[in-house]
């Protein structure tokens, strides 16, 4: 299909893509503790990722930012879940979920926070972002390209997150 037949324009409902990977190693999983200085979560514990850049695939912009963020890399990488975030604009946010094993490599510090091994079994103990005690439980039992979940977030009259699960 050409580019003119892909139904871009400014009046259809658009979103920006992003990755989050979370990384396991036997009953621990890898989270990053956001730096006191970010304006968004700030000393909250969220998966490693970001936006993808025009250009890349899904699964590159993970790698990429699995590197980036905690200096290692894990293959093979598979995505467990989609997230669309519904923030009542005209653009939402798609989130591809991923999930690794920790093979080898040293962590390395990042200007976006402290990386941490936190066991599963104590993460509700942790200042988590708020969708994590939700989802992060779904994607330490997906099984690669069985469970594949889809969910969708809004926001609403209070201002409270919602999430529905395909």
């Amino acid at each position: 299909m050409p580019r003119s037949e892909q139904g871009v324009s400014d009046d259809r409902y658009a979103v920006i893509p992003r990755v989050l990977i979370f990384i396991f190693k036997g009953e621990e999983v890898l989270l990053l503790k956001g730096g006191p200085h970010k304006r968004i979560w700030p000393n909250r514990y969220n998966g490693i990722g970001g936006h993808i850049e025009q250009g890349e695939d899904v699964l590159s912009a993970a790698r990429r930012e699995l590197l980036e963020e905690a200096g290692i890399q894990a293959d093979p990488l598979t995505l467990c879940g989609t997230i669309l975030v519904d923030a009542g604009e005209p653009k939402g946010i798609a989130i591809y979920v991923f999930r690794g094993e920790y093979q080898s490599g040293q962590l390395v510090a990042s200007a976006e926070g402290l990386l941490e091994w936190i066991p599963m079994k104590a993460i509700n103990e942790y200042a988590l972002v708020e969708d994590l005690t939700i989802i992060l439980p779904r994607v330490s039992l997906s099984r690669p390209l069985v469970d594949i979940f889809s969910a969708r977030y809004y926001y609403n009259e209070e201002d409270e997150l919602k999430i529905e699960f395909g």
